[in-house]
């Protein structure tokens, strides 16, 4: 049985990687996860959630440049704080206060497209300006990857968030309805409010629809490597 090594980074409570362990059972594929998470409490979360993978506790953008090359399939989701079109919403009101933008999210897309030889995803939410780097929007997220992906990555709708409100209670719970995570999310005591941790969660169907077409590829790639082998035999 083949392994596939994967990196999960800035993990969270693994929103995106929730339905992997289905897809690799289908595809009779054996799964190596190691997530990366600085958070410590959410990092104790994720690992209650995956007990499997291999959690570790550290800053995810030098983990990346560090490791790399140990990897078949990368999934990386920098924070999203201050690409979000909310800073365009918000920028008149008194307490809000601008940031430039973290630039780590193009670091991570120019260096995996040029030094890693596996298969990438880099995910985030739709700026309010427009891209440094070409993307493929889907749905309320752009992707960064080095492989085609479906037009459709779920069809399941999520709450619907009002920017120009103030979120309340009642939506940030609707979310962690929506990633399933309500009764883990409870157990959460760091310093981030319970209600972004959930909004910021990758819909797992899209992750799982986005694992299934990377497989997929592989699974062409061994077709045709075992095509070659015979032919020439």
């Amino acid at each position: 049985m083949k392994t596939i090594k994967v990196l999960n980074l800035y993990a969270c409570l693994g929103g995106n990687r929730y339905k992997w362990d289905e897809v690799a059972e289908q595809a009779n594929l054996k799964l190596e996860v190691t997530a990366v998470e600085l958070d410590e409490e959410l990092a104790k979360l994720y690992q209650e959630r995956f007990p499997n993978d291999t959690v570790i506790v550290a800053d995810a953008h030098q983990y990346l440049l560090d490791y790399y090359k140990e990897f078949n399939f990368i999934w990386s989701s920098p924070p999203c704080p201050t690409h979000s079109r909310m800073n365009y919403t918000f920028k008149n009101r008194d307490n809000f206060k601008l940031k430039y933008i973290d630039m780590k999210l193009y670091q991570e897309v120019i260096f995996l497209d040029n030094f890693f030889n596996g298969s990438y995803v880099v995910e985030n939410v739709i700026p309010y300006y427009k891209p440094l780097i070409e993307a493929k929007k889907r749905e309320r997220h752009l992707y960064w990857t080095n492989f085609n992906l479906p037009n459709n990555l779920s069809k399941r709708t999520p709450p619907k968030m009002n920017c120009n409100k103030n979120i309340t209670k009642k939506v940030s719970e609707q979310f962690m309805e929506f990633h399933d995570v309500s009764s883990l999310i409870k157990k959460y005591k760091g310093k981030q409010d319970k209600g972004k941790i959930a909004r910021n969660l990758v819909d797992y169907e899209a992750g799982r629809t986005i694992f299934e077409t990377y497989l997929g590829i592989e699974r062409k790639k061994n077709v045709n490597q075992v095509n070659i082998f015979d032919l020439g035999a």
